[in-house]
C-alpha cells in the first residue's frame, strides 16, 4: 500500500471516530443549533497617518485576540487585515468603506500590494479591488488597535 493511501485511511478513520462520537453531553441537552450567537465587538484602529477607523469583529477568537492586543497581554499579530466593502458602515463614520467582519484577521507581516493608509484607501476607493488592493484585501502594515468601544 502506498504511503499516501495509509495517511488518507488514517485521516478518514479519525474523522469517522470524531463524527461517530456525536455532540458533547452539554450540547445534547441544549442543542448546538440553539447556542447563542456571540455579540460583535467594535475596536478602534489607527495607522501611521493618525486617522482612526472602527472595525467590527464577530469571531470569538478574533475578539479575544483583539482584547489581548488592546490590554497588552500579547504583541503577536498586531496588524489588521481583511476584505473591504465599498460602502459606509454605521459604526465607522466618516469613512465610506469598512472591513467585512467575517474576513478580518491579524498579521505580523504581509505583502506590499495590500498596504495603504486609511486616508489613502478613502481617496482611491474607486480603484480598490483592481491593481490597488487586489480582491479588495487591505492590510495596512502600520495598523494597530488602540481601544475597544463598549
Amino acid at each position: 500500500m502506498r504511503r499516501t493511501t495509509k495517511v488518507g485511511m488514517l485521516a478518514a478513520a479519525a474523522l469517522l471516530a470524531v463524527t461517530a462520537a456525536g455532540p458533547a453531553q452539554g450540547e445534547q441537552a441544549s442543542g448546538a443549533a440553539h447556542r447563542a450567537k456571540p455579540e460583535p465587538a467594535l475596536f478602534v484602529m489607527t495607522d501611521i497617518s493618525g486617522a482612526e477607523f472602527v472595525i467590527e469583529l464577530t469571531d470569538p477568537d478574533e475578539i479575544q485576540h483583539a482584547r489581548d492586543l488592546v490590554s497588552g497581554a500579547t504583541t503577536e499579530r498586531p496588524h489588521v487585515m481583511g476584505r473591504i466593502v465599498k460602502r459606509p458602515a454605521p459604526y465607522n463614520p466618516p469613512w465610506s468603506f469598512h472591513y467585512r467582519p467575517d474576513t478580518i484577521d491579524f498579521f505580523d507581516y504581509a505583502i506590499e500590494v495590500c498596504d495603504a493608509t486609511i486616508p489613502y484607501v478613502e481617496d482611491h476607493l474607486d480603484e480598490a479591488g483592481s491593481a490597488f488592493l487586489p480582491d479588495s484585501i487591505w492590510c495596512p502594515w502600520s495598523s494597530r488597535l488602540v481601544a475597544e468601544i463598549p
